[in-house]
């Protein structure tokens, strides 16, 4: 998905795209290399400004379009996409910072001046080592910059001196005069220029003088907006991957339906989202504190930015050597990538800057929702502080795992609808995406309520009500919600594990019901369970995913066996189960006898609306304790814990973005398939880095430490539900299109 949100977004998304598809296409963008380099605007720049994409974000009173940033953001995506060249990057960087000026002549004369399309660029207090001497009523400025992109096309430059008492002075500075130097760099990126400005006792005086800006924030706003821009790198070559592997053929086939380039694409595509996400969350925290837009800041620099030269280097690979030559596209991507990259410094001060953070301090995520559905709100309220003066009494049969206990707290939660408030009434609430994240709100507010938990139930349940009979809900969904009955989930045999359609376990119809007999394995919870839910071929004869019958069986019924499979755990959480002749009534078979592959297949892709967003439970508590103490490694568990958090927080990003589309009324998008793809990763991902850093911990189980006993349980998150191979393969088949033979 693109940064825009709304259909007005995508509109002006879609307008930047057609205009830079009119008026520079990137075949005459490669015969103005030299001119580019030069500070030559683009022939076309007068008309970019009389469309008013340079200044959307300005105020209308002062010549602008009188937008948010985040469309501005959308522009600069757009533009990427369509590798716009010219200085707007930076002309819209600058005008996003001079917007914090307090609103003085000096700020408004400078910002009338860009809406009139004046290019310019902004240099930083890090981007050059700029000293303000105080001189009567204004300033002498001195100073070189770093490596600085637009100077060389800037008409007007924002300027960030630092004085003798440590302040910063921001100065607007223009070039044509004795005191100012401005040097041409020859640049990775063919399409924008680049220059060092070098500052000689420059005369300012206070018209030319910015006050109110903020260092810091001047800093996230630049970060944020370079990430959108990376963003548009990465989702064009998506496009351009997918398109050559759905064309190109080599062997005889055409090399989409090559396994290994299939997933490849897919993971640019999960990158590509979550690149997406933390740009947009970047941008979006520009109106939070200032605290919170450093996290979010920090985390698009680590996710959106520093890792795109490699993502268009994935891409350019996926291609073949022809990604490699100059008369390809591909090469100004990755030099624009590159240069973009680098535009922010390095990238692991980034990364340790969002781990110091992130030790005391959490992205919030949350969505504002102002006072809608207050009467509702307020009756959840009620309802959940009624909730905090019981206590569930009855521990789940498996474990002392809080969310799955029983007891008169979970029978009011329950009863009330809240335990899934999105299904239907009496079993929830037909909660709408708002009203659940209402829910999921009044629940963050008490901490000591933990919320229950219906366990497999969640995957199982939504097909009873699907396809079963009123009685069957009466007798099985309010015990369930309860924990008065729990179940397990049938489906997986040897030879079927992911391939449901190879099911061999049998369904034989005799008087009254039918006759199970099979193999089922990897059951998990089977010798707790009460109930499960079983799949079995009803029809030997019809296609295999024709004849497939969908169960529900009382575990303790005769020729049952079951056998657990202890893992590397030592513990036994999963099991064989062997049915021999095992009776299931008739009133037991959900919908016909061959309905079972429709009903498994919406079981599977049952969950609710990613309103909490995908990331749950913190799994970095041994390095985030690692990088709060004092010693030789804590520099490098910061690196390692900013960089899992900025992963983390894009994945969150991308749950609040599917909740937003869907509280828009749109329909729900691939944010599920990628965040399950990005968890994943996230997991494998944490416990190395907690592993290598702990070094001889690592050498004891023991639970207090949560190193080496949560790493054992891994395998169960990487492989249940679908591994990351099984999920890779519907990315590039269901999402990217790519051909499956």
């Amino acid at each position: 998905m693109t940064l825009g949100l709304t259909p007005e977004q995508q509109d002006l998304s879609e307008a930047v795209g057609q205009f830079a598809a009119r008026h520079a296409p990137i075949a005459s963008t490669r015969d103005t290399f030299d001119a580019l380099a030069a500070g030559q605007l683009p022939e076309w720049w007068d008309a970019l400004v009389a469309n008013g994409f340079h200044a959307v974000h300005l105020p209308e009173n002062l010549g602008g379009q009188d937008g948010r940033l985040i469309d501005a953001a959308c522009v600069l995506e757009s533009a990427a996409k369509a590798l716009l060249p010219g200085p707007l990057v930076p002309t819209v960087i600058t005008g996003a910072v001079a917007l914090l000026a307090d609103p003085k002549p000096a700020a408004e004369s400078l910002l009338r001046e860009l809406a009139s399309g004046a290019p310019a660029a902004v240099v930083l207090p890090d981007g050059g080592d700029f000293r303000a001497r105080p001189d009567g009523q204004g300033w002498l400025i001195s100073g070189t910059s770093e490596v600085t992109a637009g100077a060389c096309s800037a008409r007007v430059l924002l300027v960030a001196a630092r004085s003798d008492g440590g302040d910063v002075v921001w100065a607007v500075v223009r070039g044509g005069k004795p005191t100012t130097t401005i040097e041409s760099v020859p640049g990775t990126d063919l399409v924008t220029d680049i220059g060092i400005v070098r500052l000689a006792e420059y005369p300012v005086t206070d018209s030319d003088v910015l006050t109110g800006i903020d260092p810091d924030r001047a800093g996230c706003l630049a970060v944020g907006l370079v990430a959108s821009t990376t963003a548009g790198i990465v989702q064009w070559c998506v496009e351009a991957v997918t398109a050559h592997l759905r064309t190109r053929e080599q062997f005889g086939k055409v090399i989409g339906t090559f396994q290994a380039l299939q997933h490849s694409a897919a993971m640019l595509l999960v990158n590509s989202e979550l690149a997406t996400a933390a740009a947009w969350d970047a941008v979006r925290a520009a109106d939070e504190s200032l605290e919170q837009h450093q996290l979010a800041a920090a985390g698009a620099a680590t996710i959106a930015v520093s890792p795109v030269p490699d993502l268009v280097l994935d891409a350019l690979t996926m291609l073949g050597a022809i990604g490699f030559t100059w008369e390809h596209d591909m090469h100004l991507y990755w030099r624009r990538a590159i240069s973009l990259a680098g535009s922010i410094g390095p990238a692991n001060r980034w990364a340790r800057r969002l781990g110091e953070a992130t030790c005391t301090g959490t992205r919030d995520m949350s969505v504002n929702l102002g006072d809608a559905e207050a009467e509702f709100r307020s009756w959840v309220a009620e309802t959940l502080d009624a909730a905090m003066q019981l206590r569930n009494d009855t521990p789940a049969p498996h474990g002392d795992y809080e969310d799955q206990a029983s007891g008169p707290q979970r029978t009011l939660i329950a009863d009330a609808g809240l335990m899934a408030p999105h299904w239907p009434a009496p079993w929830g609430v037909d909660a709408d995406p708002l009203k659940q994240l209402i829910i999921d709100e009044e629940f963050a507010k008490r901490p000591g309520l933990v919320r229950p938990s219906l366990n497999i139930a969640e995957w199982i349940l939504p097909s009873v009500l699907a396809a079963g009979s009123k009685d069957l809900q009466e007798r099985l969904i309010p015990a369930t919600q309860r924990g008065e009955i729990h179940w397990c989930q049938l489906f997986s045999e040897p030879g079927a594990g992911s391939d449901l359609a190879s099911l061999a376990t049998r369904a034989t119809k005799v008087d009254g019901g039918w006759k199970i007999n099979g193999h089922k394995i990897w059951t998990s919870l089977a010798q707790y369970a009460d109930l499960g839910a079983l799949l079995a071929r009803t029809d030997p004869e019809a296609s295999k995913h024709r004849g497939i019958g969908y169960f529900l069986i009382d575990m303790r019924s005769r020729g049952i066996e079951i056998q657990p499979i202890k893992t590397a755990t030592g513990q036994a959480h999963f099991n064989e189960v062997f049915l021999n002749d095992v009776f299931v009534p008739d009133e037991m078979l959900l919908g016909g006898p061959t309905d079972g592959w429709s009903l498994a297949i919406a079981t599977m892709a049952e969950e609710r609306s990613a309103i909490s967003g995908y990331v749950k439970f913190d799994r970095a508590i041994a390095l985030r304790r690692l990088a709060s103490q004092p010693g030789p490694d804590r520099d490098d568990a910061l690196r390692e814990l900013g960089e899992l958090d900025a992963y983390t927080n894009a994945i969150r990003a991308l749950g609040v973005r599917e909740t937003i589309r869907l509280l828009d009324g749109q329909a729900s998008g691939p944010a599920s398939s990628i965040a399950k793809v990005a968890m994943n990763v996230l997991l494998r991902r944490t416990f190395q880095a907690t592993l290598q850093l702990t070094g001889q911990v690592a050498m004891v189980d023991d639970d207090d430490a949560a190193v080496v006993e949560p790493y054992l349980h891994l395998p169960a998150e990487l492989i249940g539900g679908g591994t990351r191979e099984i999920q890779l393969n519907i990315i590039a088949q269901m999402i990217l299109g790519l051909p499956r033979k």
